[in-house]
């Protein structure tokens, strides 16, 4: 890149520059836009030429040798002259088809271009998301089942809980990418195409065109459809397609932005525990004044990102709220921000997690050591039904369990020492009689209930066949430039 170049004497969104993949990149680019308009008036074209229209196969021919080479200087001239993006690229291939430009976008209005492409634009985008997502969740299940009966220590309110699994704690993340997968699938299957509909949706131009043939004008929309490769069109719209499209397309998006900060808000918490990291790179800084330091920005860049994926959702939500009787003209600059971004900040976020996933490094002894500050607190109950068992009395052991237990609390909290409270059992001879017991009542692998069990069944059951239709895409490895 030439440092004196023009593009970095303006702002350039970090989304493409820094961020989000080449493939989703192009998706919303101008390349792939007016390209697909042009694909778009040759759908049309074809079409109304199948239904008797006297367009030819020379016209057709001509559009179709044009599709890629897109004179973007003179349609951003004929844009200033025309004050209309549409017209101007209907002017600028008609320039390089000049044979063809009687029938270019004939019967059409812009929408038929505009929210169509859009249309295409969404599928596609989720067809790039989609692999990315179940390899995310690949990767995350292979940690689960890695660590599925490793025990670490549970959190409430983020005060020690009982026990549970590393593993099962990943499936708790699991879990909520599941939902996402199937909301990010049922948005994608849920796209119907615009189709061809008319100025404000009733068809009427081109009624006009077959001269009242109702039929024609049916097949005409089916057609065009199937060549753009849906199988359905909505059967009504105004000048565009409902705008509660975009809300569900959004807010499927909005909602993997939510798991994707808790997950990565979870890996923070436990990186400061000093119990699960990130991966990090060999000559990575972590800070520049603190050269110990070892941040968790991959995560820390997940979150920031999600804030972003969902405030967009307000975007899509206000716009369908406001859209006047067929339509009206201030959805558009909104929607050439708020549809990109949207992808393209879910598109970088589930890179940079997959980056994460495939690295995350376990410290079983930290893990261990928080478990044995904990657990003997965790331990009294089975303490004393082994002494009832042993033939002492449940209100006694209960008194001198409450007395130890303070004690040993008051050494943790006050002494900032390690918790003693097992010694302190050991050390008074009521217990004498299940001192033998106790490394197996302190065992954390009996606190940790059916959390392996669970895992497994979690896994073959909920997340591996929602994986399979993507298992000859899973084998990319993702490296993050920056």
């Amino acid at each position: 890149m030439d440092a004196s170049g023009d593009e970095f004497q303006k702002y350039r969104s970090p989304l493409v520059s820094r961020y989000a993949s080449k493939e989703m990149a192009y998706n919303f680019s101008d390349k792939k836009k007016f390209t697909t308009w042009r694909k778009l008036w040759i759908y049309l074209a074809k079409a109304e030429k199948d239904l008797g229209l006297p367009i030819s196969d020379a016209q057709i021919g001509e559009m179709e040798a044009h599709v890629d080479d897109v004179d973007f200087s003179m349609a951003a001239e004929e844009e200033r002259k025309l004050r209309h993006d549409v017209m101007a690229h209907v002017h600028t291939f008609a320039h390089c088809c000049p044979a063809a430009a009687p029938i270019i976008h004939l019967g059409a209005t812009s929408c038929f271009v505009g929210d169509n492409t859009d249309l295409i634009m969404l599928r596609d985008g989720f067809d790039i998301l989609l692999p990315k997502l179940a390899c995310v969740m690949d990767r995350l299940a292979s940690f689960a089942e890695k660590y599925a009966d490793l025990p670490t220590l549970g959190f409430t309110h983020y005060q020690p809980a009982q026990l549970t699994t590393v593993g099962k704690r990943a499936c708790l993340w699991l879990q909520d990418l599941t939902m996402d997968m199937r909301n990010l699938q049922r948005a994608r299957d849920d796209l119907r195409f615009r189709g061809v509909k008319g100025t404000t949706g009733t068809q009427a131009s081109f009624l006009q065109l077959f001269q009242g043939d109702h039929d024609k004008v049916e097949k005409l929309d089916e057609k065009v459809t199937e060549m753009a490769g849906f199988k359905k069109s909505y059967l009504v719209t105004g000048q565009t397609y409902s705008r509660k499209v975009d809300i569900d397309s959004l807010c499927a998006l909005a909602s993997l932005g939510a798991t994707v900060h808790k997950v990565c808000t979870d890996i923070r918490l436990l990186a400061n525990l000093k119990e699960i990291e990130e991966p990090f790179e060999k000559e990575q800084i972590g800070s520049s004044a603190m050269p110990y330091k070892r941040n968790p920005m991959r995560a820390e860049r997940c979150c920031s990102l999600s804030r972003h994926l969902m405030a967009l959702l307000a975007d899509p939500l206000q716009t369908a709220a406001v859209q006047w009787l067929e339509r009206t003209l201030d959805d558009s600059a909104n929607r050439r921000i708020s549809l990109p971004e949207s992808f393209l900040t879910a598109d970088i976020i589930l890179s940079t997690l997959q980056n994460v996933t495939e690295g995350l490094v376990v410290y079983p002894k930290v893990i261990e050591r928080h478990i044995r500050n904990e657990l003997p607190f965790m331990a009294t109950e089975n303490i004393i039904m082994a002494m009832v068992k042993a033939g002492g009395n449940r209100q006694d052991c209960h008194e001198r369990i409450r007395v130890l237990s303070q004690q040993a609390a008051a050494v943790v909290k006050q002494e900032g020492r390690d918790n003693d409270l097992l010694d302190r059992v050991k050390a008074d001879a009521y217990f004498t009689p299940i001192i033998n017991q106790l490394d197996a009542l302190l065992d954390p692998k009996t606190f940790i209930g059916r959390a392996p069990q669970q895992v497994a069944k979690f896994l073959s059951v909920e997340v591996r066949p929602l994986l399979e239709p993507y298992k000859d895409k899973m084998n990319v490895k993702v490296e993050l430039e920056l």
